[in-house]
C-alpha cells in the first residue's frame, strides 16, 4: 500500500475528518506539529501506521525534519492541510522530489508576495504597501486612502486585523496587531517556517463591497471563495462557496456551499480566481481563493492560498457535491488519475446545502453580547427552532466543551476569540442562510449565563493569549 506522511498543524479541516479520508487511499504516517485534539487523539492510534510528535529541537530546521520523517517512513508523498505548514512541505517534496505545491508556494502565502505577482499580471486587487515598520505603515497612510486593513503578511482567520480610519490611530494600530500576533504565536497559529514571518504586514485600501448586486436572497456577504485545485500546474476549479457579512473589522462568520451565484455572475468570478492562481504558479494542492464583489459587476482579488479551505469547508463540498477532496488530492500526490471536475459545480448539482458557523460573542450586528454566557452545544440544539429538514451539529475538536464561557469576541485577534464551529445540512443554500441568522440572534438569549453551569477551563474576558488553556482548534478560511 502506498505511504503518505501527513503534517498536522493547527487550522485547515478538521483533522479527524482529514485522517479517515486520507487512510482510505494509503498507509498515513503522522507528524503532528500541534497536539492532537483530544477528540482525534484515540482514533489516530488505529487510523495511522505512525504518529509522531517531534521535540522543539527537532522543529529548529521544520524542512529537514519532514525530509527526513518521510523517508525514514519510505513515504511517496507528504501532504498539510494547515496554512502554517505548507511552505515547509512544499519545500520538503522539493527536496524528496515528490509532488507537492511547488517552489512558489510562498506566493501564496505571503500576502506582500502575493500582492505584487499579482499587480505583476495586471489583476485586480486593492492598492497596497508592504511595510515592516512603523515608519512604514507612517508612509504608507500618507499614500494610500482612507480607511485602510491593516493584516499580518502570514496570518490566517482574520488574525491581526487592524482598520485605520485616521492617520492619529496609525501607532496604536500598529502596537496592536504586533501584540496580536505574538500572542497567535504562544498558541500555535502562527507560521512554522518562516523566520520572523510575525513581523510582516501589509496595508490595503478597503474597497467597497456589495451583495445584493449579485445575490438575489438578502443575507449573503460581500465576497466569495472559489474552492480548487491544481493538479501538475493546472488549475481546476471546484465550487463557490457563499459567505455572511463579517464581523468587524474582517472576521469570517460563516461559510456556505454551494453560493447562490447566477452562472454567469459565477463563470465570470470563476474566470478571476483562474487567472490568480495561474500567476502564482503552483504545481499540486488545493487552493482557496476569496474575492470581493462590487457594484457594476467589479470584483477584486482578497487572497489565496494552496491549500483547501478551513473550517468545514471541504467536508461540506463532499456532503453537497459527493467530491472527497482530500482522497483525491493524495490519489494525485500518488501519480494516480484523478478526475477533476471539468468545470466549476453550481447549485444546480448541488444535493441540498450545508455551512459552518464560527460562534462569537456578537449579534447579527456585530454588537457584543450584554453579558457572559457558557457554551453549552445541546442547550442550542433542543432550544432554536430551525427550518424543518435541517440538522445542526457541531466539530468537537473546533470547539469548547460544553461549560466553558464563551470568550469576549476581540476585533484584532479574529478567529482567536471564538468558541464553537458549528454545521448545518440544509435543503438549500437560502435555508442554511436563514438558519445561521435564526442561530445568531438567538445564541445570547438561549445559552446558560456565565457561572450557572459547571464550568470547564476558565477563559479571561481579554485577549487571545488568555484563551490558551481552552482554545479550540483553530479555522482559518
Amino acid at each position: 500500500m502506498s505511504k503518505v506522511l501527513l503534517v498536522h498543524a493547527k487550522g485547515g479541516p478538521p483533522l479527524g475528518y482529514v485522517l479517515n479520508r486520507a487512510a482510505a487511499r494509503a498507509e498515513v504516517h503522522l507528524l503532528a506539529l500541534s497536539a492532537l485534539p483530544s477528540s482525534v487523539a484515540e482514533s489516530a492510534g488505529s487510523l495511522c501506521a505512525s504518529v509522531v510528535t517531534p521535540g522543539e529541537a527537532e522543529r529548529a530546521d521544520l524542512v529537514s525534519l519532514i525530509v527526513s520523517r518521510a523517508r525514514a517512513v519510505g513515504a511517496e508523498a507528504v501532504l498539510t492541510c494547515s496554512e502554517y505548514a505548507v511552505v515547509a512541505v512544499a519545500e520538503a517534496c522539493e527536496q524528496l522530489g515528490l509532488a507537492g505545491p511547488g517552489a512558489a508556494a510562498a506566493l501564496a502565502r505571503d500576502k506582500r508576495m502575493m500582492r505584487r505577482t499579482w499587480r505583476q499580471h495586471g489583476l485586480p486587487q486593492p492598492e497596497f504597501r508592504p511595510v515592516a515598520t512603523e515608519a512604514d505603515l507612517l508612509e504608507a497612510a500618507a499614500a494610500l486612502s482612507f480607511p485602510m486593513l491593516l493584516k499580518a503578511a502570514w496570518s490566517a482567520g482574520s488574525t491581526a486585523h487592524q482598520i485605520i480610519r485616521e492617520p492619529h490611530e496609525v501607532a496604536a494600530a500598529w502596537q496592536r496587531s504586533r501584540q496580536v500576533m505574538a500572542e497567535s504565536a504562544q498558541l500555535g497559529f502562527a507560521e512554522l517556517h518562516v523566520a520572523e514571518a510575525n513581523a510582516h504586514f501589509v496595508v490595503e485600501e478597503i474597497v467597497t463591497g456589495t451583495a445584493s448586486a449579485w445575490f438575489e436572497e438578502p443575507g449573503w456577504g460581500d465576497y466569495v471563495s472559489v474552492e480548487g485545485v491544481v493538479a501538475d500546474g493546472v488549475f481546476h476549479p471546484v465550487c463557490l462557496s457563499g459567505r455572511m457579512p463579517t464581523v468587524e473589522p474582517f472576521t469570517e462568520r460563516a461559510g456556505i456551499t454551494p453560493a447562490l451565484l447566477p452562472e454567469e455572475a459565477q463563470a465570470r468570478v470563476v474566470d478571476l480566481a483562474r487567472r490568480a492562481v495561474d500567476a502564482l504558479g503552483l504545481d499540486n494542492c488545493g487552493t482557496h481563493t476569496e474575492i470581493k464583489l462590487g457594484a457594476d459587476g467589479r470584483m477584486w482579488l482578497i487572497e489565496t492560498a494552496a491549500r483547501f479551505g478551513g473550517a468545514m469547508t471541504v467536508p461540506q463540498i463532499e456532503e453537497v457535491f459527493g467530491l472527497d477532496l482530500v482522497g483525491m488530492l493524495v490519489d494525485q500526490l500518488l501519480g494516480r488519475p484523478v478526475d477533476w471536475p471539468a468545470e466549476a459545480l453550481t447549485p444546480e448539482h448541488a444535493r441540498g446545502a450545508a455551512g459552518s458557523l464560527v460562534v462569537l460573542a456578537v449579534d447579527g450586528s456585530g454588537a457584543a453580547w450584554p453579558d457572559r454566557r457558557n457554551w453549552d452545544f445541546p442547550v442550542v440544539r433542543e432550544n432554536v427552532p430551525l427550518a424543518a429538514g435541517s440538522r445542526l451539529s457541531v466539530v468537537a475538536e473546533s470547539s469548547l466543551p460544553d461549560g466553558t464561557p464563551v470568550p469576549v469576541y476581540d476585533p484584532a485577534a479574529g478567529a482567536n476569540t471564538m468558541a464553537a464551529l458549528c454545521l448545518l445540512s440544509a435543503t438549500d443554500a437560502a435555508t442554511v442562510l436563514r438558519d445561521f441568522a435564526v442561530l445568531i440572534a438567538a445564541l445570547p438569549a438561549v445559552l446558560p449565563p456565565a457561572g450557572s453551569v459547571p464550568a470547564g477551563p476558565t477563559v479571561p474576558a481579554e485577549g487571545p493569549a488568555a484563551l490558551s488553556a481552552a482554545r479550540p482548534e483553530g479555522v482559518p478560511a
